[in-house]
């Protein structure tokens, strides 16, 4: 079938729009805060056939692009392997599995068969993250668990839903095995609830169009992903370029883990070689193979933001399975910190890789981690059980041409930070300071973004404090000489001293009382080039802002600026 140009941008419109509808209707239904109001949830369209995918929302999580296409992959696998229920209309299947194309436990996977004329024409699928799943420590963010049970609840592709109706022994299990139970019906309600919206946005195209338009459609777009994938790769140079990035620590061996990457350029193809990297490792820090992929394509995703999102985009990125190293885990390893850190470091290695090849496109590493904090307690005012899960943004690494974000999302999605009031209205918490970190931007030509500063007091009660995020030993990387941002911090302030995590990024159940404190600093961003070779009238904005102090600036950048204060000392400065 041949297809005009302007229906083929129609349909790929209608289905982009159909995802972003089903993120709509998933956040504004759902009860958590870190699904209402920090959107940390994706919803897609994928193959009928083999689980590829054909469209995603674009406020959804990049990182969870890959791993929802090899997650719904699976489950049509292990359908016509006869390992799980075959699928009736109205069914709703639920998975948290990491080795069955996941990432952490939170991060909870319906999917949803989409019906016509008797047989399956495509799968919605959506994930959303639950702030809670049972496990060691609430939130699920156990920053020294040695195997997956002690993380959480670990669910295989069951149905949730049969014939349109929630499975009562199914929810009872779940309920029985995560905390904040009564809570979850909101959210379950709300997950299923984008897929069906899904489902009759995706009929009215159908109808509209036909079936058969539609199928051309979506193979052709495809091959036109793959093609413009292949058309950027064609620009870089053949050869070998080699990137590496560290992980703090396991969260149990108080060694940092190495991120090895070679990617080979031949003609319109990359392959991806991590088989450098470190041994499968004892504590929370290991990756699925899944959520490895997934980050190699969000990294690509960042470098060729022009590509459409579609199964053709990965075609041309081969990657070796890194079997042997913490990046292809298996069953018990546990894997808490896959998708909010791991998967960031693989990223960073991705720019540090690839930097070399594109310098005029790839920035200095981000901050590169999600900030996790969970705390759990009792609210002896309200008389219930809470968890609250924080995730924090941070400086973004400069590029050739502007300086970098600050306090941005992390690179694996476009979640935020829920707003401080709503998390005071719903938590026992006073938020004492919230605000950029000033001087965390790595310096350069093109300086980091600035991470964000943060401090959290517990109002009433008791609780316990767990902590899983990076970059604590070193900074993001700074590129072509250009500094490294700052290191992220945490400091608890309980019983009149101070206590630092030992593995500084990473602990859990640090028990709090009324009054104890919690201070975050997020990193800042790399800078990118000499940053000698900054503009002296930037440097000076720079410290009138209160970016950074004189003396900074003095001993970074080379330049003596003013005080802050001076009459004309915030006027922006002649473009350069």
């Amino acid at each position: 079938m041949t297809l005009d140009a302007i229906t083929l941008s129609v349909i790929q419109a209608a289905l982009q729009q159909t995802c972003d509808e089903m993120d709509l209707a998933f956040s504004r239904s759902a009860f958590s805060p870190i699904i209402a109001e920090a959107n940390d949830r994706s919803d897609g369209i994928y193959s009928a056939e083999d689980g590829s995918l054909i469209a995603q929302g674009s406020g959804g999580l990049p990182v969870f692009v890959g791993v929802m296409q090899y997650s719904t992959r699976t489950l049509i696998e292990m359908i016509a392997d006869a390992r799980c229920l075959p699928p009736e209309p109205g069914d709703v299947y639920i998975v948290n599995d990491p080795y069955l194309g996941g990432t952490h436990l939170m991060d909870v996977r319906f999917a949803m068969p989409v019906w016509r004329n008797g047989a399956i024409f495509c799968w919605l699928s959506n994930t959303g993250h639950w702030p809670d799943i049972g496990g060691a420590v609430p939130g699920g963010f156990s920053a020294s668990a040695t195997a997956v049970e002690q993380e959480g609840l670990r669910l295989p592709p069951v149905k949730l839903f049969k014939k349109g109706r929630l499975d009562p022994e199914i929810f009872a299990i779940i309920s029985s095995n995560i905390r904040i139970a009564d809570q979850r019906i909101g959210d379950i309600k709300a997950q299923a609830a984008a897929l069906h919206v899904g489902e009759e946005r995706l009929f009215a195209i159908l109808d509209r169009y036909g079936d058969g338009t539609v199928v051309a459609a979506i193979a052709e777009l495809r091959s036109r992903a793959a093609e413009q994938m292949r058309a950027r790769i064609s620009g870089i140079a053949d050869g070998i370029y080699r990137g590496t990035a560290h992980v703090d620590s396991d969260g149990v061996v108080d060694e940092p883990l190495l991120i090895d990457l070679a990617i080979e350029k031949q003609g319109d193809t990359l392959t991806f070689d991590f088989s450098g990297s470190s041994p499968p490792c004892i504590g929370p820090m290991n990756s699925v193979l899944a959520t490895t992929h997934s980050s190699v394509y969000l990294a690509m995703r960042h470098i060729f933001p022009d590509v459409p999102i579609s199964a053709g985009a990965f075609e041309p990125l081969a990657i070796r399975r890194p079997e042997g190293t913490f990046l292809d885990a298996h069953y018990p390893r546990p894997v808490s910190g896959c998708a909010a850190e791991v998967s960031q470091r693989i990223a960073e290695a991705v720019f540090a890789a690839m930097v070399k090849a594109l310098p005029d496109q790839v920035t200095a590493a981000p901050a590169g981690s999600s900030g996790n904090f969970g705390l759990g307690g009792f609210d002896p005012e309200r008389s219930r059980n809470y968890v609250l899960y924080q995730l924090s943004g941070g400086g973004y690494g400069g590029n050739a041409r502007t300086d970098g974000l600050s306090n941005g999302c992390s690179t694996i999605g476009i979640s935020k930070s829920p707003p401080v009031e709503i998390m005071e209205q719903n938590y026992p918490i006073l938020y004492n300071h919230y605000a950029l970190r000033e001087g965390s931007g790595g310096a350069g030509e093109r300086r980091g973004g600035f991470g964000l500063d943060y401090e959290i007091e517990l109002l009433r009660g008791e609780a316990r404090a767990s902590f899983v995020m990076d970059h604590g030993r070193y900074g993001p990387q700074g590129v072509l000489g250009g500094r490294d941002g700052a290191v992220n911090s945490v400091v608890v302030h309980r019983d009149g001293g101070e206590h630092v995590p030992p593995h500084l990024s990473k602990e859990q159940d640090i028990p709090l009382k009324a009054g104890d404190r919690v201070r975050v600093g997020t990193p800042g961003g790399g800078g990118y080039g000499d940053p000698r070779r900054r503009d002296p009238a930037l440097v000076r904005r720079d410290v009138a802002l209160g970016y950074y102090t004189t003396a900074q600036a003095a001993e970074l950048f080379g330049v003596a600026a003013e005080e802050p204060g001076m009459a004309d000392a915030t006027k922006p400065p002649a473009s350069p």
